[in-house]
């Protein structure tokens, strides 16, 4: 079966509502994959212009999936090297979490492969 890439990539500004509430990032960071295909994560990097701890959250079907944690003023990287499979019809969104009031930019990139 032949792979094909995909990604939710962007930068994106967002106004945070507490580290314990994410809220979506843009409507363009939404994945749902394709009948027939299983979907798979290769990796994440992410960006972060506060001051402050922000943390990347992958959602799987509306459940947090992963949390990614990035420094104030510093980026991340983590190679997710094909972790699990996602099934087809699953729906994977990137929310952020930040204290509440925070504004700022997170710049995302998440890799993933359809097989």
């Amino acid at each position: 079966m032949i792979s094909k890439p995909a990604f939710l990539q962007g930068v994106h500004p967002f106004e945070g509502a507490g580290l314990d509430k994410p809220a979506p990032l843009h409507p363009d960071l939404v994945y749902t994959v394709p009948p027939g295909r299983i979907a798979q994560t290769l990796y994440f990097r992410g960006g972060n212009s506060t001051d402050e701890l922000v943390a990347v959250v992958l959602l799987r079907d509306g459940v947090p999936m992963r949390y990614f944690p990035i420094g104030a003023r510093a980026g991340t990287h983590v190679a997710l090297a094909v972790v699990e499979d996602v099934e087809e019809g699953s729906t994977l969104e990137l929310h952020v979490a930040a204290p509440e009031g925070l504004t700022g930019t997170v710049v995302v990139d998440l890799g993933l492969v359809e097989v």
